[in-house]
């Protein structure tokens, strides 16, 4: 098992859907969730891509310098970099790094985004697209260290004596991580990619995902390997995660969901369909959020009524399956659910994934730098064997970790066990 954490160049804060509790995304801040991501054994980090986040290269390459052995899962997107140019970024990076990179590819699902950065493409034309975008790339990269070039001619894309004079460290190539919903998604990750990714949905979904895809693979003769993306809020007590979890939202406006909704509703991407789906039903089974936001003018968005918040926010509105909480995805794009409640709970909750196939767990929680914190220390103790021990550095190339011990007490001794202090001498 391998734990992921995110650095949330999009924006962070102890709210949602609000300025209220934002923090400035700038350096040093994610500076500071980079550090502790790396201090406390976290494999990696997700960068994430689109007009609404800095820039993921350019973010990559400020952390890896400030980090020691934190992996760095960056975006590549078809459409906006040629193939070519991605695995020069994607060789360098590696180098520069001592192999720290792993690749993001990402097909997008918002055309007005995507419109605006110059593709046109529906989406069975960018899947056709990203796959003769990744072949071209993993060839490129391949055969690299050989110094061979590779053509290629597609329907999206050409490349004639396409080659690269410094190779990346990792070989073949950096891994390959994807993510979709859709028939085409799971076949483009069967065929091509080294981990497929789902956000988080219930249990039975992901199953339902991870059979289709590995059925797939072994088609193409190949295996592939499974994550999974969720948010996670973890408290000492079940009803302080519970109660954490309503606390996040708790400042979001009916109109702000209702225009975030009609944003998500524009999309083509299934995995979004798939995630709003997951909540559609739980806003006190109100049928005129839909039809609200199809009413409202383009621009000043008003609440469809006043007075008190007329969506569900509760538990019971927006637990969708044991411990998966859907009030993320109420605002946010991409990963809407996480998973709520004490250690134990949530240490048992992804076990439960694990059982499935899933082996990476792609993580965040607000703020991230607490979070990242509260997850680790609550649990990370409650993992698998083989993952504490990865993640404590032993047999691994990760140093150890110091701790955690607490304050020293008495300016004597680590609070490590239990210490009966000596009789006092008279």
């Amino acid at each position: 098992m391998q734990v992921f954490w995110f650095i949330p160049t999009h924006g962070d804060s102890r709210y949602l859907g609000t300025s209220e509790g934002a923090r400035p995304v700038n350096h040093e801040y994610l500076r500071q969730v980079a550090v502790a991501a790396d201090s406390l054994g976290y494999e990696g980090v997700l960068i994430p891509t689109g007009r609404s986040c800095e820039d993921p290269w350019v973010v990559a390459s400020h952390l890896a310098a400030v980090t020691q052995r934190l992996k760095f899962l960056v975006a590549v997107r078809p459409g906006l970099h040629q193939p070519s140019l991605a695995a020069r970024m994607a060789a360098t990076f590696d180098r520069l790094s001592g192999g720290r990179l792993l690749i993001n590819l990402v097909t997008g699902g918002d055309r007005a985004e995507l419109e605006g950065d110059g593709v046109f493409l529906d989406h069975a034309q960018r899947y056709a697209q990203s796959a003769e975008f990744i072949r071209i790339w993993r060839e490129i990269l391949a055969r690299s260290h050989a110094g061979e070039g590779f053509d290629y001619e597609g329907e999206h894309l050409t490349v004639k004596g396409a080659k690269l004079l410094y190779p990346p460290l990792q070989t073949p190539y950096p891994p390959v991580y994807f993510g979709g919903s859709s028939e085409a998604a799971h076949e483009l990750a069967a065929e091509q990619v080294d981990a497929y990714l789902t956000w988080g949905e219930p249990p039975a979904e992901v199953a339902r995902k991870v059979a289709d895809v590995r059925e797939r693979a072994a088609r193409h003769g190949r295996t592939v390997r499974f994550g999974i993306r969720l948010h996670v809020i973890v408290r000492e007590t079940d009803a302080a995660a519970w109660a954490a979890a309503e606390d996040l939202i708790s400042r979001v406006t009916d109109e702000t969901v209702v225009q975030a909704q009609a944003v998500f509703a524009r999309m083509d991407s299934e995995g979004q369909r798939r995630m709003a789906a997951l909540h559609a039903g739980a806003r006190n089974k109100a049928p005129t959020l839909g039809a609200a936001a199809a009413s409202l003018p383009p621009e000043g968005m008003q609440s469809p009524r006043g007075g008190p918040s007329a969506i569900g926010r509760s538990r019971a509105d927006l637990e969708i399956s044991p411990n998966l909480w859907a009030g993320v995805g109420l605002v946010r794009g991409g990963a809407g659910t996480a998973l709520v409640g004490d250690p134990k709970t949530v240490a048992a909750r992804m076990q439960e994934y694990a059982d499935l196939g899933i082996d990476t767990f792609v993580l965040s929680g607000y703020p991230h730098l607490e979070e990242a914190y509260r997850f680790a220390e609550l649990v990370f103790p409650l993992l698998p064997l083989e993952t504490r021990q990865r993640i404590a550095g032993t047999g691994g190339t990760a140093r150890p970790l110091t701790g955690p011990f607490g304050e020293i007490v008495g300016n004597q001794y680590a609070p490590r066990t239990p210490r009966t202090p000596r009789a006092s001498q008279s």
